[in-house]
C-alpha cells in the first residue's frame, strides 16, 4: 500500500552476545556467572511454515536477521510510508522482575541503536514487562523521550488481568508520555492459556491465544480502566479480528443485566471499546472470500478500528497483499494510511 503503515514487524530478539553490552555492568557479570547464553522462544517455532515465508528465509532456514533485508522487503518494495517495529524479547517469561526489567530495557536500547537509527521509516515498541509495573513505567518514560519510539508493548497475558490496580503505573505512564499500549499475542508460560488448562499442540496454543485478549478487554473495561485514563488507547497484536463483534455482543448482554456491579460504566462496553481499542489486520481470522469479509468489516467499526499490518516475517496469507478479500478502494487506504497516522501521531 502506498504510503501506509505498517503496524506490525518483528525484528529478531537480540542473542545474549548482542544484548551483553547493552546491559548494567551488575547484569553483564550476573549473565556471565550463571552462564546465560541464550533464550529460547518456543510458541512459534522457526521451523513452523507459519513462522516465516520461504522467500524471506537465509540459506540456512532461519528467517532473516539483517536489517537491510527488512527495509527493502517491508518499507521499500510495497512503497510503505513507515513501519512499527516490536522487538520481543521473552522478557515475561522470565521469573525475575528485576531481570526481566533490565532485559527489557536492553532490548529497547538495542533496537534503538542496531534497527531504528538506520532508516527514518523505521519505528519501535517500547518493549516492558508488566512483572514490575513501577519499572514497566519509568522504562515507558525513559524512552518516550526517544520520538523514534511510538508505543509501549507486552504480552497479551499476565499474572493478573489487565485491569487490576496494580496495573496503573503502565497506564500512568503511557498517557503521561500520549503512547498507546500494545498487546501482543502470547502466553508468560506460568498460567494456562484457556480456563481448562494446557493446549496439546502449537495450532491449538495459537487458537486459544485470542481468549488471552478477550479476558484482558472485558477486565480493562469493567474495571474502570478507560475511566481512570481517558487517554489511554490499547492496540491489540495478533489478536484476530472476527471474534470481536461477537464478544461486544455477549459482553453488552451481560452489562445491561448486571450493570449495578459497575455502576462506572455508564454505557454499552462496545462503545468504550471503539473509542480506546485498535487491531491490527493480521492474521485475520476469516474465509477467503469478499461477501464474509464484508459482513465481518460491517460488524465492527473498521474505519477506526483495524490498523494495517503484515506481522513480518510471519506468514499468514498467500502472495504479496496482506489485505483480505473483501478490504477494497477507500477502506484500504482507511486502515493502511489515515487510521495509522490518526494513533501514532509521531510517525512523519
Amino acid at each position: 500500500m502506498q504510503g501506509g503503515i505498517d503496524c506490525d514487524v518483528h525484528v529478531p530478539a537480540p542473542s545474549m552476545e548482542q544484548m551483553r553490552p547493552y546491559l548494567p555492568p551488575v547484569w553483564q557479570e550476573i549473565t556471565a556467572s550463571r552462564g546465560v547464553r541464550s533464550f529460547a522462544e518456543s510458541t512459534l517455532p522457526i521451523e513452523a511454515p507459519i513462522a516465516c515465508r520461504p522467500d524471506w528465509r537465509d540459506e540456512d532456514g532461519r528467517p532473516r536477521q539483517d536489517v537491510e533485508f527488512l527495509i527493502r522487503t517491508v518499507l521499500d518494495q510495497p512503497g510503505m510510508a513507515a513501519a512499527i517495529c516490536n522487538c520481543l524479547h521473552p522478557v515475561a517469561k522470565l521469573f525475575d522482575p528485576h531481570m526481566a526489567a533490565a532485559f527489557a530495557t536492553a532490548t529497547n536500547d538495542y533496537l534503538a541503536d542496531q534497527f531504528l537509527s538506520r532508516d527514518p521509516r523505521l519505528y519501535g515498541s517500547i518493549l516492558i514487562s508488566p512483572l514490575d509495573p513501577i519499572k514497566a513505567g519509568k522504562e515507558i518514560a525513559r524512552r518516550s523521550s526517544d520520538k523514534k519510539f511510538v508505543q509501549a508493548v507486552m504480552l497479551a497475558t499476565a499474572e493478573l488481568p489487565y485491569g487490576n490496580t496494580v496495573y496503573d503505573p503502565i497506564w500512568q505512564a503511557a498517557v503521561e508520555a500520549d503512547l498507546p499500549v500494545a498487546l501482543h499475542i502470547g502466553n508468560s508460560g506460568k498460567l494456562p492459556q484457556t480456563a481448562s488448562g494446557w493446549a496439546s499442540y502449537q495450532f491449538e496454543d495459537a487458537v486459544d491465544q485470542s481468549l488471552a485478549f478477550q479476558g484482558q478487554l472485558g477486565s480493562l473495561v469493567t474495571h474502570g480502566v478507560f475511566e481512570r485514563f481517558p487517554g489511554l488507547k490499547i492496540v491489540l497484536l495478533e489478536s484476530g479480528v472476527s471474534w470481536l463483534a461477537s464478544f461486544g455482543w455477549r459482553f453488552g448482554k451481560f452489562w445491561r443485566g448486571s450493570r449495578v456491579e459497575v455502576p462506572w460504566l455508564d454505557e454499552a462496553p462496545m462503545r468504550v471499546i471503539e473509542r480506546h481499542v485498535r487491531l491490527t489486520l493480521q492474521p485475520f481470522d476469516g474465509p477467503d472470500d469478499d461477501a464474509t469479509t464484508g459482513s465481518i468489516i460491517d460488524h465492527l467499526n473498521a474505519n477506526e478500528m483495524l490498523l494495517f499490518a503484515t506481522d513480518y516475517p510471519h506468514w499468514h496469507y498467500d502472495g504479496d497483499d496482506a489485505f483480505p478479500k473483501g478490504i477494497d478502494g477507500n477502506l484500504r487506504r482507511t486502515i493502511a494510511v489515515d487510521n495509522p497516522r490518526s494513533l501514532y501521531g509521531r510517525i512523519h
